[in-house]
């Protein structure tokens, strides 16, 4: 009932399979990434975005998107839970889609507020939605940016509920163990981005999300 609920709202995770040949392909690229200092060079036709998907899922790691493209530790700092709880403390996902949003939104373009989100049940079936302010919009806010792999060791799902956001936090320092270049067309949601008035409620922005999407002048708004 509750997935059925948030699908009315929000858009479902896609459900990945992999080939044998793919998986192939992504556990070379990666373990040569991590034997020669980490950063990812990825020559492969299979999309990024899942290539980024099956590590996340696979290879015991969490995942940080940034527009900063040359972070070497991340650093705990001040930051609030999805409920508003204050943490100091490194932030991560486990999700392989989330994350590319904050990798390819540009920060320096932001007017008001975003909002978005992967929402989990406790079946694991994930929601995601994407908004930012009508002046953000008008701003052509993307930019490339950098998905960082970062070890698990140090990290705890910070909450865990009947619906939850799928973060992650580390109370200690991280340094990342390898890195790819994204941009926004690597973000699978880049076609699903709305605006919303940085005034109205949090709430409102959830109901009328897929709306405004679904009747937006054109398909491609905030795509690009």
């Amino acid at each position: 009932m509750i997935s059925l609920i948030l699908k009315l709202f929000f858009y479902q995770s896609p459900i990945l399979t992999y080939s044998s040949d793919e998986i192939a392909v992504y556990d070379k690229i990666f373990d040569d990434a991590i034997r020669s200092g980490g950063v990812i060079h990825y020559t492969s036709t299979y999309p990024k975005h899942r290539f980024i998907a099956y590590i996340a899922a696979h290879k015991g790691v969490l995942l940080h998107g940034s527009n900063d493209q040359f972070i070497e530790k991340f650093e705990t700092r001040r930051q609030t839970l999805f409920n508003g709880e204050y943490v100091e403390a490194v932030f991560a996902t486990k999700d392989g889609i989330w994350p590319l949003f904050y990798a390819v939104f540009d920060k320096k373009k932001l007017i008001g507020n975003i909002r978005n989100g992967c929402l989990e049940t406790r079946s694991g079936a994930r929601f995601h939605f994407y908004s930012f302010s009508q002046e953000s919009g008008n701003n052509t806010p993307w930019t490339r940016g950098m998905i960082y792999f970062l070890p698990m060791d140090s990290f705890k799902r910070a909450h865990k509920g009947l619906v939850s956001f799928d973060e992650w936090t580390s109370q200690v320092p991280v340094k990342p163990i390898a890195k790819i270049n994204v941009e926004v067309e690597d973000f699978y949601y880049h076609d699903k981005v709305s605006v919303h008035k940085s005034t109205e409620s949090v709430l409102i922005t959830w109901l009328k999300y897929k709306l405004r999407i679904l009747f937006r002048k054109t398909p491609d708004d905030f795509a690009m």
